[in-house]
């Protein structure tokens, strides 16, 4: 499928180990030296062992003599031509740790070379301390710390007591180090690391919730040699450096702190308990399974012995992988708007009672309501829970030609938040379809926006046909070609359970239902490393050569790893720790 690729110059495994690219010369003649099938076992575990102990001297490094570095001796293994179809992973990882740990020279020699391994260092190992639970008066406040300080600090404040049973609530009396004076009689909680939150030795002081005795316990905690004040989200961060935490689990975790719907918790929850995450890590399992077949194929593609469609298998797992990325990307950002809120606007004529189902919806009098046609002149925004989902609530100048500048403006903006909207809720007066200003909206917004409501376009629409209450019980309803409606009475409120379930359906639509379904990809950091991965994905695709498909699969994989926080930049990180309360 692929030509051979040429020498490029890069060292593979088999010439790291003394063998030729074609993989025959010096590799042990395993077929040759058996005699018959009775040794094949103990060659085997020989084998297995001696890759083991040639993967640890390479994650190790070789020796150090002077500013050179004598490799350790090699193990050269038999049959290595079957191990990346047998172990992908270790053959993976003797295939590209080798090369990081040895860099031939000219002369033959090999210096050592030491790279950074991508995690974040837990900090500067000081101690740290904040109240973790809410600002202001409350029964119970949590004072906690994290840190090798820990342990001192709870018996320095609760002296001469030893530590209490780890993750066991006791009884204890809080004092001043300094004056010796009590603060408060509080449950103290001991998590020594790595069982703990942040996988650090951590303390939870649960003392009365008055601003005196808050104060009073931070001030001895201050006072305790090796601890300081924590900065805004250091234990999280510090849980994400010790490996308690990936990077999408920390971002659901801020989510969940940040939650302020139904909907939003769902979510949340979710990516906190790591299904973003776990899905990723199989997605980079993948890929590192393909790679290791691409691999071995150039290592080994001219050897006879070599399994047939290696190349086929990897090109296989890629389209699949290709048609699961397209399709999390498709979501039309269903997760990014349920984590900060949908779009929805009212519009309509002027008088359509606009504003009435603004205030109906929010609960509280956002807009002025008056029988004066054009009362709204600007759009007036509130965020509401609806259903369970977050919304960002906006009403509109009614839609007509204005007798004013200042109504032209608010029309013309109008139409402006209509492009912007997710969802257009359509009110038209019930008792008024025949004037030409509903008429009008019926051919210019509805006709064109609800064509599209149901189809794969991001806008969708609801048509409401409000003050049902004025219509006569004998009279005749609305015409049969009228597009598809509610009925609503804004003054007596019926008709809107049924609004408010039809806006659950729609918004579920938006955002996405949390509760069921693939993860949602809920921050535009997924989006990139997601099109990342399938933009080098395409590459391997139109790739002609060996070499340069391997590395658009590594080009895949690292954006797969970098997702749940594998090699993260300082700026990322930072940015993402930032929103945290101090605390957290």
């Amino acid at each position: 499928m692929y030509p051979k690729a040429p020498n490029d110059g890069r060292e593979s495994l088999s010439t790291l180990l003394g063998v030729p690219r074609s993989g025959r010369g010096v590799l042990p003649r395993l077929e040759a030296t058996q005699a018959g099938r009775a040794g094949g076992v103990a060659s085997c575990k020989s084998m297995w062992r001696g890759l083991w102990t040639l993967a640890a001297q390479a994650a190790r490094g070789p020796r150090r003599t002077s500013n050179l570095c004598i490799p350790q001796p090699q193990y050269t293994p038999p049959n290595l031509r079957h191990l990346a179809i047998i172990e992908p992973l270790v053959y993976l990882t003797l295939r590209l740790r080798l090369p990081d740990a040895l860099i031939r020279l000219p002369s033959g020699s090999r210096l050592c070379t030491r790279r950074s391994s991508g995690a974040l260092a837990p900090g500067s190992g000081a101690t740290i301390f904040a109240l973790s639970s809410g600002q202001g008066r409350c029964g119970v406040a949590v004072i906690r710390t994290s840190g090798p300080a820990s342990s001192q600090a709870l018996r320095i404040l609760t002296a001469p007591r030893d530590l209490p049973p780890a993750r066991h609530a006791s009884l204890r009396l809080l004092s001043d180090p300094r004056s010796g004076e009590p603060l408060d009689r509080a449950l103290v909680l001991w998590f020594p690391g790595p069982k703990s939150f942040t996988g650090e030795d951590c303390v939870e002081f649960h003392v009365h919730g008055g601003p005196a005795v808050v104060s009073g316990v931070l001030q001895a905690l201050g006072s305790v040699p090796g601890l300081r004040p924590a900065e805004a989200g250091e234990f999280t961060r510090r849980a994400f450096a010790h490996g308690k935490l990936n990077l999408t689990e920390v971002e659901g975790l801020a989510d969940l702190i940040h939650a302020e719907t139904e909907a939003q918790r769902r979510q949340a929850l979710r990516q906190l308990d790591g299904e973003l995450g776990h899905l990723c890590r199989g997605w980079a399992e993948t890929l590192t399974k393909a790679l290791a077949h691409v691999e071995a194929y150039i290592d080994f593609g001219e050897d006879d012995n070599l399994e047939e469609g290696v190349l086929e298998q990897a090109d296989i797992e890629v389209r699949a992988l290709q048609v699961a990325l397209g399709a999390h990307l498709r979501d039309a950002r269903r997760g990014q708007r349920l984590r900060s809120g949908a779009h929805v606007v009212v519009t309509g004529p002027p008088n359509a009672g606009k504003s009435s189902l603004v205030n109906l919806l929010s609960r509280k009098p956002v807009s002025i309501v008056s029988p004066e046609p054009g009362t709204t002149r600007d759009v007036l925004e509130t965020p509401v829970d609806l259903a369970g989902f977050p919304v960002l609530l906006s009403d509109t100048a009614g839609l007509r030609e204005g007798v004013g500048p200042v109504e032209q403006e608010g029309v013309r903006r109008a139409r402006e938040r209509l492009e912007q909207a997710d969802l257009i809720l359509a009110m038209l007066d019930a008792s008024d379809l025949a004037s030409p200003s509903s008429c009008n909206f019926l051919a210019t917004v509805v006709a064109s926006v609800g064509a599209q409501s149901h189809s794969d376009s991001s806008q969708r629409l609801l048509l409401v046909l409000n003050k049902s209450d004025l219509l006569s019980t004998e009279g005749p309803g609305p015409g049969p070609d009228m597009p598809p409606h509610l009925l609503l009475s804004c003054v007596t409120g019926e008709g809107l359970d049924g609004l408010l379930e039809a806006l659950r359906e729609e918004l579920a639509a938006v955002c996405g239902d949390p509760s069921t379904g693939p993860p949602l990809l809920t921050r535009a950091r997924h989006q990139h490393h997601l099109q990342g991965c399938l933009d080098a994905l395409g590459h391997y695709k139109q790739s002609k050569d060996l070499a340069l498909a391997a590395e658009a699969l590594r080009v895949a994989r690292g954006h797969l790893t970098r997702l749940t926080g594998g090699g993260g930049t300082e700026e990322i990180l930072d940015i993402i720790f930032r929103d945290f309360c101090v605390g957290k």
